[in-house]
């Protein structure tokens, strides 16, 4: 078992201020489920011969990372656990890992640690588990609150589920990320809406989104190839992500990535569906359009043409 090094943390550090963020990949470790969209090696831009991450790997990780030149030298520094479903290993694999960081934190080199999992591998007594080794903040894999959505994809879990998750975490003065995702299965404009807004009723500290892509070798490729699936437009999807980030925005919940990360991956598997590298300055354009025509609409047409 690993060394048991125990962390009593004080605050949370706000891991959405530009900090280094030091990325260690656990690629679908400690998840045993196969939703319909999921590709997580290709997602993260990891090839699936990668193997299991050791703690010597994370110790070599992180002293890579600081010992690199910084562009903000006094932001805080993060270790970033990506890809898996990190409380969904055993309680001795993930103290294996976060004894890792340990002695970073406690010589004042490593401020923090994020994670990503899912909702259901959040039980009474994780956030605290997590708080005592460092952790500051952890990301929901939520996709969707709406029930129909979420058994189409394969989630296995109910919107409560997700709210159980998100008040745990909050309970515990944890940073709160949830990240959604556009497109999937039997959503339609209006359960997006609906979903999004109890989502922002839930109040995390900020969301991602992704537009749901048809990678080779998933459910939504066997359902894509039998015509029982057609991904989203691209400007479909830009125009439903611009909707629900007008509504996060009105909720004062920060976005803080729209669109999935190139790679070379990403780029031999992708099938179909609206990808693009810069999804996010696409989404940013069209509320700017938007905002400037519903301004404009307002301008009678006397102070149109005087203006012209």
């Amino acid at each position: 078992m690993a060394n048991s090094f125990v962390i009593s943390v004080q605050m949370s550090v706000d891991c959405t201020k530009h900090p280094l963020i030091i990325p260690v990949f656990i690629t679908h470790d400690g998840c045993p489920h196969r939703c319909i969209f999921c590709d997580q090696h290709t997602i993260a831009g990891r090839p699936a011969a990668s193997g299991r991450v050791s703690a010597a790997e994370v110790t070599t990780i992180i002293d890579e990372w600081l010992a690199r030149p910084r562009k903000y030298p006094t932001a805080p520094v993060e270790v970033a656990f990506f890809g898996g479903s990190f409380t969904g290993l055993t309680k001795e694999r993930q103290q294996e890992l976060l004894d890792a960081v340990a002695p970073y934190i406690a010589a004042g080199r490593v401020d923090t640690i994020r994670l990503s999992t899912r909702p259901d591998y959040i039980h009474p007594g994780t956030a605290a588990f997590l708080r005592r080794y460092g952790v500051g903040c952890v990301e929901l894999g939520v996709q969707s609150v709406d029930p129909e959505v979420l058994a189409a994809s394969g989630r296995n879990y109910s919107p409560a589920c997700v709210e159980r998750a998100t008040a745990m975490l909050r309970e515990a003065s944890l940073v709160v990320g949830l990240q959604l995702m556009v497109g999937l299965p039997g959503e339609t404009t209006m359960r997006l809406i609906a979903s999004v807004r109890r989502i922002a009723a839930l109040r995390p500290d900020f969301v991602r989104i992704y537009p749901a892509l048809v990678i080779r070798d998933t459910g939504l490729d066997r359902l894509f190839r039998e015509g029982k699936y057609r991904p989203l437009s691209l400007p479909a999807a830009v125009a439903r992500t611009s909707r629900i980030k007008d509504i996060l925005d009105r909720h004062n919940i920060r976005v803080v990535r729209m669109g999935l990360q190139p790679s070379a991956e990403l780029a031999e598997k992708l099938v179909a569906g609206p990808y693009h590298p810069a999804f996010g300055e696409l989404v940013a354009a069209r509320m700017l359009f938007n905002k400037t025509r519903r301004l404009l609409m307002q301008v009678k047409k006397g102070e149109v043409q005087r203006l012209s």
